[in-house]
C-alpha cells in the first residue's frame, strides 16, 4: 500500500493499492478509506481483469466509475473485453469522495467470485486495508484438531471391531 502520491496541487494525497491476481481475486477484497483517498487497482498477474462498480451498490449521488471510463454498468459490461480491460502490469485508479459502501467486480471473473468493496468513511486511514474472511487458525489448534480426529477415528474403529468380532459369552 502506498501513501503520498502527489496531487495536482502539490499536497500529499492518500492512496491504497488493491492487487488483481491470476487467482481471480482482489487482494485485499475489502478496503476502508477516508474521503479523498485514491484507490489504485494493479494487475499483478498476466490475466486481463476489469474494475467495474455495481451500479446498485454505490452510494446515491455518486458518479458511476469503472475501468474504461464508462458511465453505466451496462455500458461497461457491453464493451468488455474491448474496453475496460486491464492487462498484466496495468493499473486503474479512482478517487473516492462519497461516504458509504462501493461494491465492484471484475467482468470476466465475477462468476468466480472476483468482487470487492471500498468503504469510505471519515476517520478511516487511506493506507489501511481491511481484509474480511475467516480468522487465521494457529498451528497448535490445527495440530490438536488433527490429533482429536485421529483419536476419535481409532476409538470408533476399535468399537466397531469389538462389536463385530468381539464375540459374546453365548453359544449358539
Amino acid at each position: 500500500m502506498a501513501i503520498g502520491a502527489a496531487s495536482s496541487r502539490g499536497a500529499a494525497q492518500a492512496s491504497t493499492t488493491v492487487d488483481m491476481t491470476d487467482s481471480l481475486e482482489f487482494q485485499p477484497a475489502n478496503v476502508q478509506v477516508a474521503p479523498g483517498t485514491t484507490v489504485v487497482w494493479e494487475n499483478v498477474g498476466s490475466i486481463p481483469h476489469s474494475v467495474t462498480a455495481y451500479e446498485d451498490e454505490i452510494p446515491e449521488g455518486t458518479s458511476y466509475w469503472a475501468s474504461g471510463g464508462f458511465d453505466s454498468e451496462s455500458a461497461a459490461r457491453g464493451a468488455y473485453p474491448g474496453g475496460g480491460s486491464i492487462d498484466g502490469g496495468g493499473t486503474y485508479e479512482h478517487t473516492f469522495e462519497t461516504e458509504g459502501e462501493h461494491g465492484y467486480f471484475c467482468i470476466p471473473h465475477e462468476a468466480s467470485g472476483m468482487v470487492g468493496t471500498v468503504t469510505v468513511s471519515q476517520g478511516a486511514g487511506g493506507d489501511e486495508a481491511v481484509e474480511t474472511g475467516p480468522p487465521e487458525v494457529p498451528d497448535a489448534a490445527l495440530s490438536l484438531t488433527t490429533w482429536l480426529f485421529t483419536f476419535m477415528g481409532l476409538v470408533l474403529g476399535l468399537t466397531f471391531f469389538i462389536l463385530k468380532y468381539g464375540g459374546s459369552d453365548e453359544e449358539e
